[in-house]
């Protein structure tokens, strides 16, 4: 089954193709629908939720590490300060 994405293109495509192609519409539309598909199948995609999800797991992440830097600079500087550098 085509996604709804997949659909629209094809009636995009076969809006804007001339008057003679389109007296073989159903002939040219199934052939289309099957390149789309294979073309698309082919494809490294991922789903709208999928790139979604991703996002936030990274946003996340990201939190995570200027946290864990700020720890960091944080102990370095108590550091810096209960022992000082000597001359």
């Amino acid at each position: 089954m085509a996604s709804p994405d997949i659909e629209q293109l094809v009636e995009r495509v076969m809006a804007a193709l001339p008057d003679g192609v389109k007296e073989m519409k159903q002939e040219a539309d199934q052939q289309l629908r099957a390149a789309l598909q294979r073309t698309l199948s082919q494809m490294d995609l991922v789903t709208r939720e999928e790139f979604d999800i991703q996002r936030e797991v990274l946003l996340r992440t990201r939190s995570k590490l200027e946290a864990l830097e700020q720890q960091v600079a944080a102990l370095e500087q108590t550091l810096q300060q209960s022992h000082p550098p000597t001359e």
